[in-house]
């Protein structure tokens, strides 16, 4: 069991091709849900779980978040010296006490009358980390293109 350091889901690049995710409107909405240590993260993961890896369930769990996770506030899309970039606002879950070791970001757009729940990016924490009954906050990068979460060059 390991959430393996940040990558762009696999499955996810095929359906970009495929037109599958949209960033620049409304009709897609990207979550956050995050992971204590004994998740099974990485490149190869192609959806939302509570328990990615099988076992127990190693989605965090604590009042202040949900199962599923947060909803993520886009940013848009831009291209600058011919790298395409998106990004998201920073996430926060308050009155929370958990501890984390990463997280996925997952769309959850409606495909043919059936929402989804495919996987975008793992995103690896480095090392646990922890909230006592306040704030957990996800910080994002810079909305650049030397920065931005999801850069395609």
């Amino acid at each position: 069991m390991a959430i393996t350091t940040n990558a762009i889901c696999n499955s996810f690049k095929g359906q970009l091709i495929q037109g599958e995710h949209d960033f620049d409107t409304s009709t897609d909405t990207y979550k956050l849900a995050m992971y204590t240590n004994a998740a099974t993260l990485g490149k190869s993961t192609t959806n939302y779980s509570t328990n990615p890896g099988g076992g127990s369930n190693t989605e965090v769990t604590s009042s202040g978040y949900t199962a599923g996770g947060g909803t993520l506030v886009n940013q848009g899309v831009k291209v600058s010296s011919s790298i395409a970039i998106t990004d998201f606002a920073d996430l926060s879950f308050t009155g929370v006490t958990l501890t984390a070791r990463g997280a996925l970001i997952y769309n959850t757009q409606t495909n043919g009358g059936t929402n989804t729940t495919d996987a975008v990016c793992v995103l690896d924490f480095g090392g646990d980390k922890t909230a006592t009954s306040g704030t957990f906050t996800i910080q994002f990068p810079a909305f650049t293109t030397s920065a931005a979460i999801l850069r395609i060059a």
